[in-house]
């Protein structure tokens, strides 16, 4: 319980650094410092998602699919990384699989509604580079967005690369 709560907090306190030290650097945001800021968490979530998928899927067998391995992010990567799996996976069977959180854990210390879903995205930008990182170490490219419609439910969005 105690880890949860230091994570949630180094998390929140991460994302405050990053945006204020860009704010400090240039007085008021506009979006294309937002943009760099959110970058730049993505990116350190990336590594992170190389690191922890690396250590996960040691003593794992390999995927069938591309399935195979969502299911995996899913259940197993989620409830090490969050706490808890997934509430809800869909896909077209085309690249593209929606990931339903009904109760994420980086969003529940905001209050209900819609009142802070102005800051959802940058408290999502990590979380969306781990899940990158981690399908990039798999050998699944993708691009990861994430979308808050009301707090603290969130669904991650993966599309991955054909290449």
């Amino acid at each position: 319980m105690a880890d949860d709560s230091l994570f949630e907090f180094l998390h929140m306190e991460i994302v405050s650094h990053i945006f204020n030290e860009q704010q400090s650097n240039k007085g008021e945001l506009d979006n294309k410092d937002r943009a760099a800021c959110i970058s730049l968490l993505e990116a350190m979530g990336f590594r992170v998602g190389q690191g922890l998928i690396e250590r996960l899927t040691r003593d794992t067998p390999s995927f069938k699919d591309e399935l195979d391995i969502m299911k995996f992010i899913c259940k197993d990567f989620w409830t090490k990384v969050f706490r808890r799996q997934v509430d809800n996976l869909r896909t077209n069977h085309q690249g593209t699989y929606v990931l339903q959180d009904n109760k994420f854990t980086l969003l529940t210390q905001f209050s209900g509604g819609k009142q802070y879903l102005d800051q959802a995205p940058k408290y999502l930008a990590f979380s969306c580079g781990v899940v990158r990182g981690a399908l990039s170490n798999l050998g699944l490219e993708s691009v990861v967005t994430a979308e808050v419609s009301i707090m603290p439910s969130c669904k991650f969005q993966v599309v991955i690369q054909k290449l």
